[in-house]
């Protein structure tokens, strides 16, 4: 049996650590990642680097290799490629799976405005600060480029590349991201607002709580929604039960 992990989240690396701790399950994994981050945490397995040509592309390669269960186990954010990826299971009849986890709930003493886009988001911003934490990655910076009167912190795993905020400190780093570093960053850099995407999981949720803390303003940028029709489990292990289920499924073509 071939799966086709669509990868690059701390879940996927998860699920194919499991899957390769059983070689007696004679499972071929190959683990797709799109290749956006300069030296990414490469998971056990074939690795392939690179997209596949949009939904058709996706759906040759799924019958040309014999593909025979897909997982999409990408950011919650990279909405293209998991509409592409459900249009290419459904060309080539090849089971699709959804791998998110959940997103983050706002709890008692959380002061938060969602946003719909990055786009929105920077509209909320010159009500409520002045010193801005950027942490939505390098990618789409451009919605803030005419923020002039603003300063921004700015955290991504690479450089950020043109356009983007004039006035703007670039801290490169990857997470997880401890609470005390969190305290001390937005202490430090005097951070009177947040701008994150809802990317959930725990990796980088401390920022969270310590904006809760220091009584600063959030601006949360709602997830894109897994295409219809497309079951979505929350765990790794959850999706290894699923792929458990289908080893008796003839090869894709």
């Amino acid at each position: 049996m071939h799966v086709l992990i669509l990868g690059g989240t701390t879940e996927a690396r998860r699920l194919a650590e499991l899957l390769a701790a059983d070689p007696a399950s004679g499972l071929r994994v190959t683990n797709s990642l799109a290749g956006r981050v300069a030296a990414p945490r490469l998971p056990p397995g074939e690795v392939r680097v690179g997209g596949f040509g949009g939904a058709d592309g996706l759906a040759a390669w799924l019958r040309e290799h014999e593909v025979d269960a897909l997982i999409d186990a990408t950011h919650p954010f990279a909405g293209t490629i998991s509409f592409n990826a459900a249009r290419a299971a459904a060309t080539a009849h090849v089971p699709l799976l959804a791998l998110r986890r959940p997103g983050w709930v706002p709890v008692a003493g959380d002061d938060w405005r969602e946003a719909d886009s990055l786009e929105e988001a920077a509209r909320l911003l010159p009500g409520l600060g002045r010193r801005v934490f950027l942490t939505t990655g390098r990618m789409g910076l451009a919605a803030f480029a005419d923020l002039t009167d603003l300063w921004f912190l700015v955290r991504s795993v690479d450089a950020p590349e043109p356009p983007h905020p004039p006035r703007m400190e670039v801290l490169l780093d990857r997470g997880p991201f401890t609470l005390d570093g969190e305290r001390e960053l937005l202490r430090r850099h005097r951070v009177d607002v947040v701008v994150t995407k809802d990317s959930g999981g725990a990796a980088t949720a401390p920022k969270l709580q310590a904006a809760r803390e220091a009584g600063v303003p959030v601006v949360v940028v709602r997830r894109p929604p897994v295409p219809g029709g497309v079951r979505v489990v929350a765990e790794p292990e959850q999706a290894l039960r699923w792929l458990v289920t289908r080893t008796s499924f003839p090869a894709a073509g």
